[in-house]
């Protein structure tokens, strides 16, 4: 058995790693240690889970202390964001593995920090990048592997966030660019990371616009200019559009969030953090707007975008190549779609030849049936039935960061980014 020390109990260290590690998983991995920095959120975590009552607590302060006396076999970080950089530096140093939440730091600087003592180190990091792992995915990877489109040529992928999930990381600490590295990293490391891992090439150049539309104090929408309101009792509600497509008059929402421990603040007070500040704050320090265009080494080029308010959750994509086309797309949390819409399926188009539709098997589980296969690979290793690496590691990490960052850069400063120049300005090669 395994032993882990838990940094940072989120919601996601509760019910993506610990729950499944406590059930599915418990013969082959052991919970030694849990850290933060709010002692609240121990309370919380071992009144879900009392068979973890007798786990010693530590504060960030005493991290080296945690590793000395429990002596993990890794560390999974699962914290804030601007968090992560610090327990996978200091695990690396005390040569322990390292299983980290995606974005796997915010910036690029942070990123290369990483890269570099893990080359110094005998341990390793794993970045738990879930999207690779969705049966849809999987089997675009696998066409691609099998040279149905042959060399890819452009990517074209938008990315359309619904306007309960959009709007939740505005009321939460990601609406602070110092926390999150904005969403153009904290989000859309995901999409970047999946077309990195489908072409097998690293990122070269991007250019960039982006901009808040939605949100903010001068989103259209705002029903008063007010600083610092809270959803749970702001005298706003009945005006506010977002508010009132998401809770009903009679009674709190029942939709669901799995940022978050229960559907609203005051079932978890956690200390000095509350999950439904205003959307319309004068605080906030992010877009929620992006389009994109990405340059590959392997000469691939990316067309991206993604909208934070959008009618539905979802993506589309395509992928060209020299030998063909494939096509998809997908309507995501049907519980929060009021109209008809087709099932996910994928079209391949051989640049000469009969269109073939593919009804993919679908396995249950999080992020598109994702979670659970990435759990198994994590927990008993990766499967020896596939013939191709899945499993993302820091350098992956690295260029979705630089990618994301890129962007961001880029709409600042009206100008390409290159990926390699942020990442490696030191210019220190990484062995």
């Amino acid at each position: 058995m395994k032993k882990y020390a838990i940094c940072g109990v989120s919601n996601r260290a509760l019910e993506m790693f610990m729950r499944p590690m406590m059930n599915e998983f418990s013969k082959e991995t052991g919970i030694a240690a849990i850290l933060d920095s709010d002692p609240y959120r121990f309370k919380v975590c071992k009144e879900k889970f009392p068979m973890l009552e007798h786990v010693p607590t530590y504060n960030p302060e005493e991290f080296e202390e945690m590793i000395d006396q429990t002596k993990p076999d890794y560390v999974i970080v699962a914290g804030r964001d601007d968090t992560h950089v610090e327990y996978i530096l200091r695990s690396l140093q005390k040569q322990v593995d390292v299983i980290t939440e995606k974005p796997m730091v915010t910036n690029a600087a942070d990123a290369y920090k990483v890269m570099k003592a893990e080359a110094e180190s005998e341990a390793k990091v794993i970045v738990t990048f879930n999207y690779r792992y969705s049966p849809f995915h999987r089997k675009i990877k696998e066409m691609i592997l099998e040279g149905k489109v042959g060399r890819i040529t452009s990517v074209d992928l938008n990315w359309y966030i619904d306007t309960f999930h959009g709007s939740s990381y505005f009321r939460r600490w990601n609406r602070d660019r110092n926390f999150s590295g904005g969403l153009s990293i904290h989000k859309s490391t995901h999409h970047f990371d999946l077309v990195n891992w489908w072409l097998d090439q690293k990122p070269e150049e991007v250019f960039a616009y982006g901009s808040l539309n939605y949100f903010g104090p001068e989103g259209e929408l705002n029903p008063r200019k007010v600083p610092s309101r809270y959803c749970g009792t702001c005298a706003d509600q009945s005006s506010c559009t977002y508010y009132r497509r998401w809770n009903p008059r009679s009674g709190t929402s029942t939709v669901k969030d799995d940022h978050l421990l229960a559907g609203v603040y005051e079932e978890v007070p956690y200390t000095n953090y509350r999950p439904d500040a205003c959307i319309y704050d004068e605080e906030i320090s992010i877009e929620d707007t992006y389009v994109a265009s990405v340059r590959y080494e392997g000469g691939s080029l990316l067309s991206y975008s993604i909208n934070f308010s959008s009618p539905y959750e979802g993506y589309r994509l395509a992928i060209n190549g020299t030998k063909g086309r494939i096509e998809t797309a997908e309507y995501h949390e049907p519980s929060r779609i009021h109209f008809k819409y087709p099932d996910q399926t994928i079209d391949y188009f051989p640049l000469f030849g009969a269109k073939e539709t593919i009804e993919v098997v679908k396995n249950p589980g999080g992020h598109g049936g994702g979670d659970p296969i990435l759990l198994e690979d994590l927990f008993l290793g990766p499967d020896p039935a596939r013939n191709y690496p899945i499993q993302a590691g820091s350098q992956a990490g690295a260029y979705s960061i630089a990618v994301g960052e890129g962007v961001w850069r880029s709409v600042q400063e009206k100008k390409p980014i290159n990926i390699k120049g942020l990442l490696f300005s030191s210019g220190q090669a990484i062995s």
